[in-house]
């Protein structure tokens, strides 16, 4: 297997300051040992991370841009899940 048949790995990094892993890049490598230690390389040098994830690209399924009109609209019929849905009543305060 040469590199260029290595699988791709996305990568994703929680750094000092956050809470959630976001996503930092890609990378190609043979195996996810092999993936996690290129991950921290690469994506925390200057040791802004204190958690890393490595995923096989080909284990993420999205949803296409191109269809986020018809994929997102059943949540738009739905106007009990905005907070203007509901009245807020006289003395409530800090909502």
């Amino acid at each position: 297997m040469t590199t260029s048949d290595w699988p791709l790995w996305e990568v994703f990094v929680r750094s000092r300051r956050g809470l959630s892993h976001t996503h930092a890049g890609s990378l190609h490598a043979p195996d996810a040992e092999l993936a996690l230690r290129n991950a921290r390389d690469l994506y925390t040098r200057r040791s802004e991370g204190v958690s890393v994830w490595v995923v096989p690209s080909t284990a993420i399924t999205a949803s296409s841009p191109d269809e986020k009109d018809s994929f997102f609209e059943p949540a738009a019929d739905k106007p009990y899940r905005h907070p203007t849905f509901y009245e807020i009543p006289e003395g409530v305060q800090h909502l």
